[in-house]
This record gives C-alpha cells, structure tokens and sequence, in this order.
C-alpha cells in the first residue's frame, strides 16, 4: 500500500507541474510566433535499501516524475496580414533582434518602422541584418525570400536569419523571445522569409484545451486514489492500533 500512496504523490504532483506548462500554451495560443512546450516523464525508482531488488520490487517502486518541458519548434500556420513590414520564416530559424539584455532570437516578425526609420519589433526593439540594425527609408518595402530587403530598386539590407544548434540550451523571455548562446547559433539557407505575413502560433486552442483537460482528469483521478488510500491507512490504524495496545 506504501508504494501505491507514493506512486499516487509522485503522479500527482508531476500531473499538477505540468499543468502549468498546458495552461502556459493554452493562454498563448492566439500570440505570434509563439512556440510550445511539450512536457516529458521520467521514471524514479524509490529504493529503501541498496541491496539489489528485484524485478517485481522495483515495477512496484517505479514512480513517474516530471522529467522537464521542451519547446516544440514546428512550424505554425502562416497568415496574410495587410502591413508590409510583417514577415514570417518559413522553415527553421529566427529573426534576431537586440534588445536592453543582448541579441534575443523571435519567430514574431511583427514588424514596423520607428520614427527615425529603423527596423523594430513592437516592443521597440531594433531588427538586426546582417551588417547590425536594418534602416529603411521611405517608400514602398519588398523583401525577397532570403530576406533582402528593397526599397524603390534599392537594397538596403537585408534580414539575419539564423537557427540554432539542436543541443543548445533554450530559455524562453516572454511569449515568443529566446535567449540562446551565440555560440550555438548557425545560419539556416533552407529558411524563406514572406512578407506580409505572420506565423500564428503551433499549438490550437482545441489540441490545448483538450490538452488541459485530460491533465486536468488525469490529476483528479490521483486525488481520488490517494484519498483512498488515506482512508485505507486510517481504517487500518484504527483496527490494528487496538490490538497492539492491548
């Protein structure tokens, strides 16, 4: 009976964490650029002794944790937007943009131009090209799809797109910036860059309430086992406890 209260606290406890990271996609599900987080398990052997146990012993004592969440990379859906200076990656990659704590990374190409005529994110934030930040003068914007960036004819820069290493360590600022070490960041040639468009979020609001739902069950089903379990230890103490003190 131990081990099923502490299978149960263990299932409980990681079904509650990863709520958190559903209810965390289900709320940015309509933000721009936004990337998921798909959490993984990983199982804890719970072992009293350091004797060897054996095969029933340690199925028994197996218990599932939450190992972590990583980010789902997959490409969202691209939509049509009226505004020129919107952009989104088809394929891998990111917009690198600068921002007050260094080079950020983004799949928000929700773009327009500053009153000094520079590139920048909504929050502001400077676009980079590939030569630093991206001026663009007045008249009307065309980009190609490897993001050179024309104005009446004339280039004026053109977008740093670039991806990461698969192993590099990922953190997330806000809903759709990543800090990534410049170290693991590499160029992406597949990548093609459409203009006035931008990539909505990879997660729909139905796979993430659904989602949620399903955490939400799987939580309550735990509760409902470890409340057994309680009454179970309580009727046990209540029956045994007598007889020992007799």
């Amino acid at each position: 009976m131990n081990s099923g209260f502490y299978a149960a606290t263990a299932g409980l406890v990681a079904r509650t964490e990863a709520l958190d990271v559903a209810a965390n996609n289900l709320a940015n599900a309509s933000t721009v650029g936004f990337k998921a987080q798909r959490e993984f398990y990983k199982a804890l052997t719970g072992q009293l002794r350091r004797t060897p146990s054996s095969p029933l012993s340690r199925a028994v004592n197996n218990f599932g944790v939450l190992g972590g969440a990583r980010f789902d990379f997959r490409q969202g859906m691209l939509e049509r937007t009226t505004n020129e200076f919107d952009f989104a990656l088809e394929g891998g990659g990111f917009f690198a943009v600068q921002t007050a704590a260094g080079v950020r990374y983004t799949r928000n190409g929700n773009f327009h131009v500053d009153s000094r005529g520079r590139l920048v994110t909504a929050a502001g934030e400077l676009v980079l090209g590939e030569q630093g930040p991206l001026e663009i003068p007045s008249g009307p914007l065309s980009a190609g799809d490897d993001g050179t960036l024309s104005v009446r004819g004339a280039v004026v820069g053109r977008l740093k797109i670039v991806d990461a290493d698969p192993t590099a360590t990922v953190v997330q600022e806000g809903s759709s910036q990543f800090s990534i070490p410049e170290s693991a960041m590499r160029a992406a040639p597949g990548t093609r860059v459409r203009q006035g468009m931008l990539e909505s979020a990879n997660l729909s609001p139905v796979v993430g309430a659904v989602g949620l739902i399903a955490l939400q069950r799987h939580a309550e089903m735990l509760q409902r086992a470890l409340s057994i379990f309680h009454a179970e230890f309580n009727r046990a103490a209540a029956e045994e406890l007598p007889r020992v003190a007799g």
